[in-house]
């Protein structure tokens, strides 16, 4: 009995990357592409009207309407039977990171050959997920900074937690002695501490810190 073949839809605001993709699985007995789209906003369409018709997501990760991360997120939310590969051109830190918060199953660069493609859909159809070894290591460096931001962040006193958040709410030293009834030496003091625990130079890299962490 002939395998069923595992559905795609492409999705690239670029129509000679669909092409390509098209041409590098056409003659795949594995593998079919049964429907492509230019925009985040069409592809999601296609599949909230037949989402039983696809298997895999194939995206850009940077398109118009929808981007790849937001139609991936959208996708998994909905319809967690679809597998999601990301495409990009890009390999830092900011656009690895948004795929993985959004899912995604699996992350290769444009750049890459039929043999990675076919390596990651393979990994990924399987249940799997594939990374490009070139993300790899992005992955790691933002895994080591969270832990070391985690740590950091534990490393807080809640009275020194209670000084940031006022902090990033740009109170003032005094203002922040007024609200915690403490004095402005202690206040000061404080802030050195935060300094010294996290890191940072500056109060605008305490907030900053902040932020990444979610403190508001």
């Amino acid at each position: 009995m002939e395998q069923e073949k595992i559905k795609l839809l492409i999705t690239d605001d670029h129509q000679m990357m669909v092409d390509g993709i098209k041409n590098l699985l056409e003659k795949e007995d594995l593998y079919t592409v049964v429907a492509e789209a230019n925009n985040g906003q069409v592809a999601y369409e296609m599949i909230e009207a037949t989402p039983e018709q696809f298997d895999i997501l194939v995206t850009d990760i940077s398109m118009p309407l929808l981007t790849g991360t937001e139609l991936c997120k959208m996708v998994k939310s909905k319809f967690p039977h679809i597998q999601v590969l990301i495409l990009s051109m890009y390999n830092n830190p900011t656009a690895v990171k948004e795929a993985i918060i959004a899912e995604a199953d699996g992350y290769i660069l444009k750049n890459a050959g039929k043999a990675e493609l076919l390596k990651a859909l393979h990994r990924i159809s399987d249940g799997g997920t594939y990374f490009a070894e070139d993300i790899v290591p992005v992955i790691y460096s933002q895994y080591n900074k969270q832990k070391i931001q985690d740590r950091q962040l534990k490393e807080l006193s809640q009275r020194e937690k209670e000084v940031l958040n006022l902090i990033v709410k740009e109170y003032t030293s005094e203002e922040i002695a007024k609200t915690l009834f403490i004095s402005k030496k202690t206040v000061d003091n404080h802030r050195q501490h935060l300094l010294e625990k996290t890191g940072c130079k500056s109060t605008v890299g305490l907030v900053k810190f902040a932020v990444k962490l979610g403190i508001e």
